[in-house]
């Protein structure tokens, strides 16, 4: 087995034992390499075109994360749980995502953003399978966990071997 297939065979290790963490209510964390780009505050505070309010700020950055992505009439007690729960999870990974995409290095943006992504694709799963009964759709589910995480693990050795 080469270095290379050994780190990322542990880092899905490692990542199928966080996942029950990443799913509760703490913050998703991107990797450390996602917080280094010096240019990423620059961007991230900086105006993006098409953004901003009618006062001037900045949805998702000013403002709550619900009004950047058109919830903020929305009367979340009376979604079923299942929406409640998938809104609350996307909260999390959406800023996070955002954040990822903020880096300097069109590579280390590409890996950082994914990651984020798809920890979206596994809460989605999870939230599958806590409330859905069809068998089709919660073996897709699975699934999709599985692949996530296995791409998390290699996006996370890459960022650990190549970002500055």
């Amino acid at each position: 087995m080469t270095f290379a297939q050994t780190m990322i065979m542990a880092a899905v290790a490692a990542l199928g034992l966080s996942l029950p963490v990443l799913a509760q209510d703490a913050a998703f964390q991107l990797p450390e390499q996602c917080a280094t780009s010096s240019g990423s505050t620059e961007m991230a505070a900086g105006k993006m075109h098409g953004s901003s309010t009618e006062d001037g700020k900045q949805p998702g950055m000013d403002s709550d994360m619900t009004g950047m992505m058109g919830m903020g009439q929305m009367d979340m007690e009376a979604m079923p749980e299942h929406v409640r729960e998938n809104m609350r999870r996307m909260m999390v990974s959406m800023p996070a995502m955002h954040q990822g995409m903020m880096q300097e290095d069109a590579d280390v943006a590409f890996a950082c953003a994914m990651i984020a992504h798809h920890q979206g694709a596994i809460d989605m799963s999870e939230v599958l399978l806590k409330y859905g009964k069809d068998e089709e759709t919660r073996a897709l589910a699975e699934g999709i966990i599985a692949a996530q995480a296995e791409e998390i693990g290699q996006m996370t050795a890459w960022l650990a071997e190549h970002a500055k």
